[in-house]
């Protein structure tokens, strides 16, 4: 008998040593010293197979406490959601539609709730508070296929070294900016500015002067 625990196990050495785009059925099953049909009992597709990964990786994420200001509430579920999906940036790839929320389970979701309510609490309508979401979701997930794509860490496990385009050799009278900037793109390009452009961001995106709540005479 093979479990879904053994599946989704198996599965994540799969990705962790080939890669997510090259794990399927037949690999899995093979992985498992089980027949294809043997797995079908459990995951109808592929598709399902990375969800059911996602939400049980996030679900074994440590979940952070959420702090009383709406604002600092808004950026830590971000940074969770950033977090969870740092390391495994296929999960991101998966994710890129904008009816992914419904594929997640109540182990992830709480980060989509927390970052609509902080909206909401800020002064956003619900549907305001849904394009905060959004907004947010698209910065993070871009910043992490981004860096995913453009940096591979090399077989021996030592710090990639930053890559990029090197301006030092561009006509200063056509662009004397980036001619000035020379060679050090790469190494300024590759800083982890996350942190700093999410809270930007976010302040941009919410209301700075919360609801008020009427108040009652005697």
């Amino acid at each position: 008998m093979t479990s879904r625990a053994e599946i989704l196990a198996a599965a994540r050495r799969l990705i962790d040593r080939d890669g997510w785009e090259k794990l399927t059925i037949r690999r899995l099953a093979a992985e498992l010293g089980v027949g294809a049909t043997t797995l079908y009992h459990h995951i109808r597709d592929k598709d399902e197979l990375l969800v059911l990964l996602l939400n049980h990786h996030v679900d074994q994420s440590e979940r952070p406490q959420l702090p009383d200001d709406p604002r600092d509430r808004v950026v830590t579920a971000a940074t969770a959601l950033h977090d969870a999906l740092a390391n495994w940036p296929w999960a991101a790839e998966i994710l890129t539609a904008d009816g992914f929320v419904g594929l997640l389970d109540a182990s992830a979701l709480w980060m989509v709730e927390a970052i609509v309510a902080g909206a909401e609490d800020c002064g956003c309508t619900p549907a305001q508070a849904v394009d905060v979401f959004r907004d947010l979701w698209y910065y993070t997930v871009g910043e992490i296929l981004v860096r995913a794509h453009s940096v591979r860490r090399p077989a021996d496990g030592t710090h990639p070294a930053p890559r990029g385009p090197s301006f030092s050799g561009l006509d200063a009278t056509q662009t004397p900016r980036l001619a000035a900037i020379g060679d050090r793109w790469p190494e300024l390009a590759a800083r982890d500015t996350y942190a700093r452009g999410l809270r930007t961001f976010a302040d941009a995106l919410l209301p700075h002067t919360p609801p008020t709540t009427p108040t009652t005479t005697a």
